[in-house]
């Protein structure tokens, strides 16, 4: 998926960084700026709309009580009134795209739902939002559909997903139902204290058990649909995964990723960088067949565990967080889908055999 361009909102002055999932945009932006000189003393919420073109203060104060408004270092209310000096960092959602959502009856699997988020377990194949040619058939499309159907009243713009995956990566996903909920939990993937696990198939048979992959994660400079690991750090953003071996099928292996940032296919550029690109990954020249040595009908039998896994071997099998309303940690496991599932079975049998 390309990178999405950026909404043009800020002033001069102003940074801002994007919230990034483990393996695509995300949808949250980190704003950063210092109270001027002269500025009279002025309550935080009126005093960021100055900034936020498409923010209400029902957004912000939202986004206050949820604690992702800091002055100083220190969480403050709606009613805190800004002086001069005082360094303002928010978490904010970006403003509603212009594009109609259409609401399609397509299945999804949820596997929890409350007044305040779901969960859902996305199949392979499922782009997760619309975009870049498609707009409907997508997560998003789907969700509207339950939403519409089950008599669901949110207070949001849109369909509140809180992160993404790939089309081609299986798992789950949490969405908010209301922007307390949205604010609350894009905060804690802001700051890498959600608890994620996935598990990837790579090429060949990694050295050790377990490991920690490092390096800058950027945009190709050729290959605009790449993701590329920039070790000397002249591009992209700081990136680390770290691995655990699960099982070695001589020629592939199975591994547990966790994320201790998320950038744009982050596992998928870290495995290839380290030369064990993801099974059948064809954006990152996975679907070329490792050499196997002296194993009869080799080639044929990888040809034949491609076509039962159409598609980059990445699934998202775990998901928790706190609950934005009851701060009860939620947890959930996805169970290996049925395609990724069935090439380990075939890999064990055709090693057995061989």
């Amino acid at each position: 998926m390309m990178e999405e361009e950026k909404d043009d909102i800020f002033e001069d002055g102003i940074s801002e960084d994007a919230a990034l999932d483990g393996e695509n945009n995300g949808l949250y932006e980190h704003l950063s700026l210092t109270v001027e000189k002269g500025q009279e003393p002025l309550r935080i919420d009126k005093y960021l709309m100055l900034f936020r073109q498409n923010a209400t203060r029902n957004k912000i104060s939202q986004s206050c009580r949820a604690g992702n408004v800091v002055v100083n270092g220190k969480a403050v209310k709606q009613n805190y009134r800004v002086k001069p000096g005082d360094e303002i960092s928010v978490l904010l959602a970006r403003p509603p795209r212009e594009n109609v959502i259409i609401p399609q009856d397509i299945p999804i699997n949820i596997v929890y739902e409350d007044d305040d988020l779901l969960v859902v377990d996305k199949e392979a194949g499922i782009v997760v939002h619309p975009g870049h040619g498609n707009w409907e058939g997508t997560l998003v499309n789907a969700l509207a559909f339950h939403f519409q159907k089950e008599g669901v009243k949110t207070d949001l713009d849109r369909i509140g997903l809180v992160h993404r995956i790939d089309k081609d990566t299986s798992g789950l996903l949490v969405v908010a139902k209301n922007e307390y909920a949205l604010s609350y939990l894009a905060k804690q993937f802001f700051d890498h204290t959600t608890r994620r696990l996935y598990w990837a198939f790579v090429w060949g048979n990694i050295d050790s058990d377990e490991g920690t992959i490092e390096g800058n994660i950027g945009r190709h400079q050729k290959n605009r649909m790449q993701m590329a690991v920039y070790e000397d750090g002249s591009h992209g953003k700081h990136a680390v995964t770290h691995y655990r071996v699960l099982e070695r099928f001589r020629y592939m292996t199975w591994v547990e990723c966790r994320l201790e940032t998320g950038r744009t296919h982050q596992i998928r550029a870290h495995f290839r960088h380290i030369g064990h690109t993801l099974f059948n990954d064809e954006r990152y020249e996975g679907n070329i067949i490792l050499r196997g040595i002296n194993l009869p009908r080799y080639r044929q039998f990888v040809q034949n565990v491609f076509e039962v896994l159409p598609r980059h071997a990445l699934h998202a099998h775990t998901l928790g967080f706190v609950h934005p309303v009851t701060r009860k940690e939620m947890y959930f496991e996805s169970p290996m889908p049925q395609d990724m599932q069935e090439a380990v079975e075939r890999w064990r049998k055709y090693l057995a055999a061989n």
